[in-house]
């Protein structure tokens, strides 16, 4: 019994800390630039969900492209379709695509 119960609690901690994201569409840009988020990090990529900003984790800068070109994330607000979880007030990524 005590085991089944440990189970349940440890299953319901998991949920209520970690919130899977599956093929989402989200905001993508700059955390202090676009998002007006402070950050030690200075400019970071950070995403939009359910109206809350996380910073993103697990994917290499590269991946998002030069930050200060033109069309970079620190100048204009992209739509990315993202998988990953948020912990710990972090989105990990494990999937970052840029949408058109």
């Amino acid at each position: 019994m005590k085991r089944i119960l440990f189970a349940f609690v440890l299953l319901v901690s998991i949920s209520i800390f970690a919130q899977k994201i599956q093929n989402q569409t989200v905001d993508a840009a700059c955390a202090m630039c676009q998002f007006k988020m402070k950050t030690d990090k200075g400019c970071a990529m950070a995403v939009k969900i359910d109206s809350k900003v996380y910073l993103v984790e697990g994917i290499d800068k590269k991946e998002f492209g030069e930050m200060h070109s033109a069309n970079g994330y620190c100048k204009i607000m992209k739509k990315a379709l993202v998988s990953g979880e948020i912990k710990k007030g972090k989105f990990y990524a494990t999937s970052f695509k840029y949408v058109e």
